[in-house]
C-alpha cells in the first residue's frame, strides 16, 4: 500500500511538468500557399505549426531544433475550408425521400450516420461546416458537435441550428389526415412572442446559429410565399442577436429576402428570385449570400436531367441570381445545402460557383475567410500567425483548376493531422 501511495504521488507531482511541456512543432513545406485572402498563391512558403496554432507563416523559415517536417511536393497548402451549408441529418434524396427520412429513421440511426457523414466531410478537406438544422432531428446536432469537440468521434468543427424555425402550417411533412399530428422537419412558431419563444429556446438548447423560413410553400405544387410577418422577423433577429448568435434565412422569393434584409439578418440561403434591386440591398448592408447551387442542380437530376444545357429552368434561375448577386458586390458564402447531395461531396458547391462565372480564387476566398467573415469566426479561414492551424494540402492548383478541390492529400485540423 505504502508503494502504491508513493508511484500515486509521484505521478501527481509529475503532472505540472507535464502540463508545461512545449507544443508539438510541425513544418510543413509545400510547392505554394494559398493565404485564403490573397487570390494568387505564394511559392515556396513554408507554415509552422506550434500546437493548435499557427506560429508562422513565409518562405525560407527558421525553426527549433526537434520540429518536425512534412515535406508536400508539388502541393498547394490552404486554409481548412468551411462548409456554408449543410445537413449532417440527411442524406441523398434519391436515397431515401426527405419525408421519410423525417418520418419514418429512427433517431439513433440518423445520429450513427451523421457522425459517419461528419468523418467523410472532413476527410474532403472541411474542417469547419455550418449545420442548418436537424430537419426533424430534434436537437441531436448539439450532441454531435459535443461528440467531435471531445474526440469520441472525428468530424470538422460545427456550427449547430438545431431545429431551425418555421412560421406555423408552412413546413412539412405534409399529406395527412387533416387535423392529426405530424412530426415536423422544424420548429414550429407564430406571432412575435412565439417565435421569440422559439429563437430563446433553441438557443438555451445549444444552437449557435438561428434559422429562419422567411418564405415557403404551404401546399405541394404552390409556389414559395412569405410566411413570417416583418414585424416577426425583426423580432427574432433582434433576439438572436441579442444572444451573440447569427442569423440564417432561408428565402427563395424576392419578398421574403426583403423582409430578411430589413431584419438585418447575417445571411440569406438560396435567393432564387432574387432581384438586382434585392442583391443591391443586401451588398449595402453586408449580408452574405449562399446560393446553394449544387443543391438545385442534384434535384434536378433527381427529377430526370441529365446535365445537360439548357439546364430546367430552376437551375438556370439560381445561376441568374448567383451572377446578379456577384455583380452587385454581394459577399458570397459558400455552401451547397450538403444533405440533399452526399457528404464528402461538398466540393460540388464550389465547382458548381466556378462554372456560374466565379474566379476559382474568388471561389476558395469565400470557402476561407469569406465564410469565417460571415459566420464571424476571427480565429479560422486563413494561413496566418496565431489562427488555428486547420489546413488542407492539394495537388495542383486550386486557384488556376477548382477540380484540384478533389485530389486532397493532407487534412490537418487544430494542429493534428487527420488524413
Amino acid at each position: 500500500m505504502k508503494a502504491l501511495f508513493t508511484t500515486a504521488l509521484a505521478l501527481v507531482l509529475a503532472l505540472p511538468a507535464a502540463a508545461s511541456a512545449e507544443p508539438t512543432r510541425v513544418l510543413l513545406r509545400p510547392a505554394q500557399v494559398f493565404d485564403g485572402t490573397d487570390p494568387a498563391p505564394h511559392p515556396g512558403w513554408q507554415v509552422l505549426v506550434e500546437g493548435e496554432k499557427i506560429a508562422a507563416v513565409g518562405p525560407n523559415l527558421a525553426v527549433p531544433a526537434g520540429t518536425q517536417t512534412i515535406d508536400l511536393p508539388g502541393q498547394t497548402l490552404i486554409p481548412g475550408l468551411i462548409e456554408g451549408h449543410g445537413h449532417l441529418f440527411l442524406h441523398p434524396y434519391n436515397e431515401t425521400p426527405w419525408d421519410d427520412q423525417v418520418l419514418h429513421e429512427p433517431l439513433a440511426l440518423r445520429t450513427i450516420r451523421a457522425a459517419k457523414q461528419a468523418e467523410v466531410t472532413l476527410r474532403a478537406g472541411f474542417t469547419t461546416e455550418r449545420d442548418l438544422g436537424t430537419e426533424g432531428a430534434g436537437y441531436a446536432d448539439v450532441g454531435l458537435k459535443k461528440a467531435i469537440d471531445s474526440g469520441l468521434t472525428p468530424g470538422p468543427r460545427l456550427l449547430v441550428a438545431t431545429r431551425a424555425i418555421v412560421a406555423q402550417g408552412a413546413y412539412g411533412p405534409k399529406g395527412f389526415e387533416p387535423g392529426v399530428p405530424v412530426p415536423q422537419g422544424a420548429e414550429e412558431a407564430s406571432g412575435v412572442e412565439g417565435i421569440v419563444r422559439a429563437v430563446r429556446g433553441q438557443i438555451a438548447a445549444g444552437a449557435d446559429v438561428v434559422k429562419l423560413y422567411a418564405d415557403y410553400h404551404y401546399r405541394s405544387g404552390e409556389p414559395s410565399l412569405p410566411t413570417f410577418s416583418q414585424a416577426e422577423m425583426d423580432a427574432a433577429t433582434a433576439a438572436a442577436h441579442d444572444a451573440g448568435r447569427t442569423v440564417a434565412v432561408h428565402a427563395v422569393t424576392a419578398e421574403g429576402m426583403r423582409r430578411a434584409i430589413a431584419a438585418g439578418v447575417d445571411t440569406i440561403e438560396h435567393g432564387d428570385e432574387g432581384t438586382a434591386e434585392v442583391f443591391k440591398a443586401m451588398a449595402a448592408k453586408h449580408i452574405a449570400y449562399c446560393p446553394t447551387l449544387a443543391a438545385s442542380a442534384a434535384i434536378a437530376r433527381y427529377r430526370g436531367w441529365n446535365g445537360a444545357e439548357p439546364a430546367p429552368p430552376a437551375v438556370a434561375e439560381s445561376r441568374a441570381a448567383f451572377r446578379l448577386a456577384m455583380a452587385a458586390g454581394v459577399p458570397i458564402c459558400a455552401g451547397g445545402d450538403v444533405g440533399v447531395f452526399a457528404h464528402g461531396d461538398n466540393a460540388l458547391e464550389m465547382e458548381s460557383m466556378a462554372a456560374a462565372g466565379m474566379a476559382p480564387a474568388q471561389v476558395l476566398i469565400a470557402a476561407t475567410s469569406g465564410n469565417a467573415r460571415a459566420f464571424h469566426l476571427a480565429d479560422r479561414g486563413a494561413v496566418k500567425v496565431g489562427l488555428v492551424a486547420d489546413i488542407v494540402a492539394l495537388d495542383g492548383d486550386p486557384t488556376r483548376d477548382i477540380a484540384a478541390l478533389r485530389k486532397v492529400r493532407m487534412v490537418m485540423k487544430g494542429g493534428v493531422v487527420v488524413r
